[in-house]
């Protein structure tokens, strides 16, 4: 059920949420926490809220949206719209239209709708600002996720996340890696047990995942690590062999290849937004190893 509510109040839409919990059910029971989510554009405010109702089915919650539309208008006005039922997963999804002043208080429209007594997580599907637990919908949140892809130059959004880094914050470009990381982690366990000596980390230019992935490799390996421009693959060499993962770039399987052994084929395709959205929203404490990958990112030589 979708229920559009135009030139509305905070007041009014609390209680139409009431009116439709009486009619539906108690929907709001068992909701582990708010996800506020902040696009910046109507063009990705429907897929954001689709990953959000698909991670909604792991982690049942409210859902609210808040988007800016013409800071230029002189009068204050809060559109809204209400979705519940199987037009929100196992979520209610509030979303917030600002115009004019009242685009400049997202947070101030946003707190009467936080459930009580549960955490918050603020996630920003496009740009994100630099520092995002000093920004307004940061300050409410105690788990922050970015998305360095979305950004106009991802390299550097990616870097920037160091500068702006408090703890609770993470980016979905590292939450893409987490199997490339589990599978690297597993062939470097394996015998013979030597230290790796050199790394090439290759992809697409505009990959920051690749980028943070480096930068992981960098601090763990404490080794020479190369990013390239190229096909799809991490290369990691020892005195005595090898060690190459390897993907087409929209492919879905993986090559594992190691010196003197057999080809392993893996299932590995890229992950999509709602399948990060629901990992990160699994810990809402601080990822350290998250922030030391960004730390070795300056050690990763770039050709």
């Amino acid at each position: 059920m979708i229920v559009d509510l135009p030139d509305t109040n905070t007041g009014a839409i609390n209680k139409k949420i009431i009116a439709l919990r009486e009619e539906g059910g108690a929907i709001t029971l068992g909701r582990v926490l708010t996800l506020v989510v902040a696009p910046q554009t109507e063009t990705v405010l429907e897929e954001s809220i689709e990953a959000a109702n698909a991670a909604s089915r792991e982690h049942p919650c409210r859902v609210i949206v808040v988007i800016a539309r013409d800071r230029t208008d002189q009068d204050a006005r809060l559109d809204a719209q209400l979705r519940v039922g199987s037009d929100a997963g196992a979520n209610e999804v509030v979303v917030l239209r600002l115009s004019g002043p009242l685009a400049d208080h997202a947070s101030s429209v946003v707190t009467p709708f936080l459930l009580p007594d549960t955490p918050v997580v603020t996630w920003w599907p496009e740009l994100a600002p630099p520092v995002p637990a000093e920004h307004p919908l940061g300050r409410l949140a105690i788990r922050r996720i970015t998305d360095a892809t979305n950004g106009e130059d991802p390299l550097a959004c990616i870097k920037s996340r160091l500068a702006g880094y408090t703890a609770g914050d993470t980016d979905l470009a590292w939450s893409r890696i987490t199997y490339w990381r589990a599978l690297l982690t597993a062939a470097v366990d394996n015998a013979p047990h030597e230290p790796i000596t050199s790394v090439v980390v290759s992809g697409l230019q505009d990959e920051p995942a690749l980028d943070v992935l480096a930068g992981w490799l960098a601090g763990r390996l404490d080794c020479p690590v190369t990013r390239e421009v190229g096909e799809l693959k991490i290369e990691m060499t020892r005195p005595s062999e090898v060690i190459t993962l390897s993907r087409p770039q929209h492919g879905i399987t993986a090559t594992l290849t190691r010196t003197g052994k057999p080809d392993a084929q893996i299932p590995l395709a890229r992950r999509g937004t709602r399948d990060c959205l629901a990992e990160d929203m699994r810990r809402l404490d601080a990822d350290e190893i998250y922030y030391e990958a960004l730390q070795g990112i300056d050690r990763v030589t770039y050709v």
